[in-house]
């Protein structure tokens, strides 16, 4: 019967130690601090970063500023945005001016976040509004420009994350 005692006592012991253990785990819910929360849902946050990338870029085509307008692209687009932005068509065009720019409309779509947009564009004594639709996605850690397109509906099938008024609006 000794061995028996011994097995209790060992046992015993065990499930004395073993809250002990579990608290500096941190399995248990004995944490001095309360968990981190995020600070946005990720479709918020998605919402936002795209938002704040076209409208950079929207502010730099206002103001004629090519290389803030560049720096809003993914890399990949880099090339072909500086062979193009300052030609006859380009976003970046000395003819053209923009008077006004505004975001319509932030929605998933199945690229990345598709930022609908609406711009102004005087060419001497001629205006027009044309829009947009911007495609934003991640690059690394990175929120970055990865398209964009003439038209400004959404892809059929894009999850809208709610109309968002530009910053400026």
């Amino acid at each position: 019967m000794r061995p028996t005692h011994r097995r209790l006592a060992a046992t015993a012991a065990g499930l004395v130690l073993l809250p002990l253990a579990l608290v500096g785990c941190g399995l248990t819910g004995g944490d001095d601090e309360p968990a981190a929360k995020p600070e946005r849902a990720p479709a918020e946050e998605a919402a936002t970063r795209s938002r704040e990338r076209v409208q950079a870029y929207l502010d730099a085509m206002t103001a004629k500023d090519v290389a803030a307008g560049r720096s809003q692209l993914c890399a990949l687009l880099h090339d072909g945005f500086d062979l193009a932005a300052t030609g006859p068509n380009g976003d970046f065009a000395d003819h053209f001016e923009v008077p006004e720019a505004a975001i319509t409309d932030v929605r998933s779509g199945p690229r990345g976040q598709e930022v609908s947009v609406s711009v102004s564009i005087t060419a001497g004594k001629r205006k027009t509004t044309r829009p947009l639709l911007f495609t934003v996605t991640r690059d690394g850690g990175d929120w970055c420009i990865a398209g964009e397109a003439p038209g400004g509906a959404p892809a059929a099938g894009a999850t809208p994350t709610g109309a968002v008024p530009s910053p400026a609006a």
